[in-house]
């Protein structure tokens, strides 16, 4: 009796057989398990958001252009949306069979319906004086599209783009139904074994990624907007009186 107590005495504690939520040793012993699971997460999320970005914004334009288009075109994305992603991939896989392809095209059609109405909203928030002027100068339709309109429309577009891409990390969990979810896979098999450091820890991890993605993009928005900044620090060091234009903007009346 007095050699099991030595025993237990300096035997470190297993958190694995006491099934602890927090666990060194599962970090330690599943390191691998855990990276495959986040770079499936990761190119699951990315893949669906660029093609949904690229589905979006022909629609978006669409919409735009013509009045009679844009409630057929945002009623279809709201009811894609509406559908359960249970069975929204239920009715996928007799078309893709169990496979990512069923999950990314899942994804896709959920975030059409955050993005196109950003972008339609940013482009209809583009000054009328601001495209008359443009025109004037003689800036064709593509011109003024990528040179003048899309970059005023940019903090709507990554707007929409910041809460799809977290929509999506958030919802590539549940492609665990048919094995292509990521971080979703080890949450499941966690919670059908009770298996407490795996639900915490990829549940963890999940949301790092939220926070990190939402991160980059409000990273790659101040890049890509830097006359925000710049009229923001006007407004702050109470500059002369007028009306300040951002950099599209000058661009295009002067």
């Amino acid at each position: 009796m007095s050699s099991t107590y030595v025993s237990a005495a300096v035997s470190p504690r297993d958190c694995l057989q006491a099934n602890d939520w927090i666990c060194g040793e599962y970090l330690r012993s599943r390191g691998q398990e855990l990276v495959d699971a986040t770079v499936q997460h990761v190119w699951i999320t990315v893949l669906s958001v660029a093609i949904g970005l690229l589905v979006a914004f022909p629609l978006a334009l669409l919409a735009r252009q013509r009045r009679g288009a844009a409630g057929p075109v945002l009623g279809l994305t709201t009811i894609l949306y509406t559908v359960p992603s249970l069975a929204m991939f239920a009715l996928l896989t007799p078309v893709f069979g169990v496979s990512a392809a069923v999950v990314v095209t899942g994804l896709v059609l959920y975030s059409l319906t955050i993005l196109v109405r950003n972008i339609l909203a940013g482009l209809q928030a583009v000054p009328a004086e601001v495209r008359e002027a443009a025109r004037g100068m003689g800036y064709g339709p593509l011109r003024l599209l990528f040179q003048v309109e899309l970059p005023l429309a940019l903090p709507a577009l990554m707007a929409g783009l910041r809460i799809a891409t977290v929509s999506t990390v958030a919802m590539t969990t549940i492609g665990a139904v048919v094995g292509f979810g990521g971080l979703g896979n080890l949450i499941d098999s966690g919670m059908q074994g009770f298996f407490k450091a795996e639900v915490l820890t990829a549940s963890v991890l999940c949301v790092l990624l939220a926070l990190v993605a939402d991160l980059l993009l409000v990273g790659l928005q101040r890049a890509l907007t830097p006359w925000t900044r710049a009229g923001r620090t006007r407004r702050g060091l109470g500059g002369a009186g007028g009306i300040r234009r951002s950099g599209p903007e000058r661009k295009a009346v002067a």
